[in-house]
């Protein structure tokens, strides 16, 4: 049974919730269509009211906080529900609160100094942001040999095309996409087409080692589903 958020799905969604009403038929057309794990990202007013209804009304669905820049945030987000938590940076303060929060969390990096920063602060798992603009899939290739005990989830500039190569990587365990909710599905509340973008997303693991699956429970270790 795996331990952490980088093995419950090979795609997580990195969703912008402007209206907090989306945010129940989206989870359930995320879970519906194979992606369990939703990141919602504090950028809009919203977010916090969203994780809150999909943690009360989604059972199945692993919904945490993205963009998570203060400790404020880290009590914030575990309050109203977040299941795990990602930033795209960190400091040690920041570091430290979301260490106490109770729930897994994944502090951005785009050097090698910053993952070696963490490993020696005892995280082994990461957020690699911007990814594609880091240097994408040779960097954290790059990485891999000289610091083999991270482990990274690539955001920034992933889609369809390329997540294979990232998921491919063995110090990757999963990827973040926005692709399957767009925004002009999202606005017109057409579920089935994220539904099937959902699908489409969880299919890429299939390649890649990763084998997707969820049961639902109080905290992330209850999700079932294997990488590597």
């Amino acid at each position: 049974m795996p331990t952490s958020v980088l093995d419950l799905a090979p795609v997580v969604p990195v969703v912008v919730i402007e209206d907090a009403a989306d945010a129940v038929p989206m989870a359930r057309a995320l879970v519906d269509g194979g992606l369990p794990v939703i990141e919602v990202t504090l950028r809009t007013p919203a977010a916090l009211d969203a994780i809150r209804a999909v943690a009360a009304a989604v059972p199945d669905a692993v919904v945490g906080a993205g963009t998570v820049l203060t400790p404020a945030q880290v009590t914030e987000c575990v309050a109203a529900g977040a299941r795990f938590l990602v930033s795209p940076g960190w400091t040690d303060g920041l570091l430290a609160a979301m260490a106490a929060s109770g729930v897994p969390y994944l502090p951005g990096v785009s050097t090698a100094s910053e993952v070696v920063a963490l490993l020696e602060r005892g995280v082994r798992e990461m957020k690699f942001f911007p990814a594609q603009a880091a240097g994408g899939t040779a960097y954290l290739r790059s990485l891999a040999g000289p610091l083999p005990r991270a482990r990274f989830c690539p955001t920034g500039g992933i889609d369809p095309d390329n997540a294979p190569e990232y998921l491919a990587l063995p110090n990757v365990g999963c990827v973040g996409g926005t692709w399957m909710v767009p925004a002009d599905a999202v606005a017109a509340g057409d579920w089935d087409r994220v539904r099937e973008l959902a699908r489409g997303a969880a299919g890429l693991g299939s390649g890649s080692g990763c084998q997707p699956g969820f049961r639902s429970g109080s905290g992330v270790r209850d999700a079932g589903g294997t990488c590597r």
